[in-house]
């Protein structure tokens, strides 16, 4: 028969099994390849200012002298054609940028631009605005300023314009009554230097994300990234994954997205070639005019640096340099608080879109990137995200509610590199959390599961996002 101080001491066994049983169950949740997101050969130990600069290790002697003067053309200023620096002149006539790097700072993300007192205090460079107005088959560009809004030109053309920004605050709360607040942005362009936009014109702002890993997920397989959207389908629990198709410039044929904020660019070496062209203002062999409208006379006008601006074997070097950059490797994965926010993660379904893990395929670009199990969190599809983060503005077949699944390698290094937590497309998060509740259409479920969260859970989710 047991007595009292037995049945207390067997309730202290028990309750002690069911803590250990607890405790082993949080711990078998840590995979030791996590600690390396970038696989083997993709992945930097360096978590200091320069984490996001490094080359994926193991590259050639030749790809790192590729790597290094690709560095140096994407970082470095391109100047006003004719100029002594040869292979370094034909900017703009109108552009956003003098460098990739001035956007994409330290290869990190960029932000919106600082306000003092509710005033705007500079025009974005970061942050772009495309344009475009209604067509058919696909939307067309605005016929006075093209496909995107420049804000900076060469001295003797005129800038398009000014990008104007304005916030409204919306309030909310947590379950246990806690506060939050989001900040809404509104855009306008103002100081027209051609005349006035089309009256149908929509516009869609982009923030210039992180470089890190950008080659690992051109080695996914398609049919890998294509299986998460029937997987999703299969779960029946509201997220419906859709793969872009756009064409590359450089296959010359329809591909799978993986790149930009809608998925609307297939490969890096088209990506690095039109931000050459969109963002500088330099031509290429694939690109190889000017984006001049035909009423902005100033810029049909304005000198070249050649033809191309951009030589292959420089613009190959970046190419190179943009797919090799490495990714950090994760700190304290294995922590009990990073594990509890990783099943928190999981319980609230963002698993879904943010597909955890791959294995890349053959990838004859970088061999070395093949065959790398990574952890990038991303299941590279369009998503409807929702009213709140709508830009209405079509993008090949994505339409104006749908975002790519952005990854999320490297997300909590942002702060250390670029001095910022400005998160999402536009940059209008002021921080992960806010990220997470700006989460509406097929991830409303995932913010409302977030929403009921503890503080302390919410704590735990915002320690492992920030091991990323």
């Amino acid at each position: 028969m047991l007595n009292r101080f037995s049945l207390t001491f067997l309730g202290c066994l028990l309750a002690g099994s069911v803590l250990a049983y607890e405790s082993s169950a949080i711990l078998a949740l840590f995979e030791p390849n996590e600690e390396f997101p970038g696989g083997e050969m993709g992945t930097t130990d360096d978590h200091g200012k320069n984490a996001f600069s490094l080359p994926a290790p193991g590259l050639t002697d030749d790809q790192v002298t590729d790597f290094e003067i690709g560095n140096a053309f994407f970082t470095k200023p391109w100047v006003e054609a004719p100029s002594s620096t040869a292979a370094r002149d034909g900017l703009g006539p109108h552009f956003i940028a003098q460098s990739c790097g001035a956007c994409h700072t330290l290869d990190g993300r960029g932000a919106p631009p600082d306000f003092a007192n509710r005033v705007q205090q500079e025009q974005p460079m970061a942050l772009l605005i495309r344009l475009s107005i209604p067509g058919q088959p696909e939307p067309k560009p605005d016929p006075v300023y093209g496909g995107q809004f420049n804000n900076r030109a060469i001295p003797s053309v005129k800038p398009e314009g000014q990008v104007q920004i304005k916030y409204q605050e919306i309030s909310g709360q947590f379950a246990d009554g806690t506060p939050y607040s989001l900040q809404s942005p509104h855009y306008k362009l103002t100081k027209l230097a051609y005349g006035p936009l089309h009256k149908d014109i929509m516009l869609s702002p982009r923030i210039a994300p992180q470089m890190i890993g950008l080659g690992l997920l051109e080695a996914i397989p398609e049919a890998d990234i294509l299986a998460n959207a029937e997987r999703q389908k299969q779960e029946g629990k509201g997220i419906a994954g859709m793969p872009n198709y756009v064409f590359d410039a450089f296959a010359k044929k329809e591909m799978l997205g993986r790149f930009g904020w809608k998925a609307n660019v297939a490969s890096i070496a088209h990506q690095s070639a039109g931000a050459f062209l969109g963002d500088i203002g330099i031509t290429s062999s694939v690109n190889p005019h000017e984006e001049c409208m035909p009423k902005q006379k100033d810029c049909l006008r304005a000198p070249s640096g050649g033809t191309p601006e951009v030589s292959d074997k420089i613009l190959n070097q970046v190419i190179l340099y943009s797919r090799t950059l490495a990714v950090p490797s994760r700190r304290d994965a294995d922590a009990s608080d990073v594990l509890r926010g990783k099943q928190v993660f999981k319980d609230a379904n963002c698993v879904s879109c943010h597909t955890p893990s791959y294995k890349t395929g053959e990838f004859a670009a970088v061999p070395q990137l093949s065959n790398q199990t990574i952890y990038p969190y991303t299941d590279l599809l369009l998503h409807d995200m929702g009213e709140g983060l709508a830009d209405h503005r079509p993008d090949g077949k994505a339409n104006g509610k749908q975002w790519k699944t952005p990854p999320l390698w490297g997300l909590g290094l942002v702060k250390t590199v670029n001095g910022h937590t400005r998160y999402l497309h536009d940059g209008r998060a002021r921080n992960m959390l806010e990220a997470v509740l700006w989460h509406g259409g097929e991830a409303k479920a995932s913010k409302q599961a977030v929403l009921k969260l503890s503080a302390s859970d919410r704590e735990n989710l915002l320690v492992f996002l920030n091991s990323l």
